[in-house]
């Protein structure tokens, strides 16, 4: 019953990890490490978490995060050259994006990477 309960504790804080994770993703686009000392920091500092196993649940639930982050896809399909239709097959999700929010919030704000043509 002891491991049941353990593993139930551990399951509710790599959640929470998760949700953290979700929440503060955008913020931290170029510092990987800073991004998961944040996330440790808040389950130590917040649910008192012992360091080790924030550190621990932290990185599965990045592992998550990865896996979540990588199952929505483009519908190209649906798409044109103004709006952009991003499809999540696992929760049955779709968003249509207009291009110009896509410039305006990633390219302008220099969070794009510049392509240059091969010559």
């Amino acid at each position: 019953m002891n491991n049941v309960a353990d593993m139930d504790y551990q399951e509710t804080i790599r959640a929470a990890a998760l949700a953290f994770l979700e929440r503060h993703q955008g913020e931290h686009l170029g510092d990987l490490g800073q991004f998961l000392s944040r996330t440790i920091n808040h389950l130590v500092e917040s649910l008192e978490v012992k360091e080790a196993l924030a550190t621990h649940l932290v990185h599965h639930a990045y592992t998550d995060l990865m896996s979540i982050n990588t199952r929505q896809r483009i519908d190209l399909q649906a798409s044109s050259d103004h709006h952009i239709v991003i499809t999540d097959p696992i929760r049955g999700c779709t968003w249509s994006l207009p291009a110009y929010l896509i410039y305006e919030h990633l390219i302008a704000a220099g969070r794009g990477t510049r392509l240059t043509p091969a010559t």
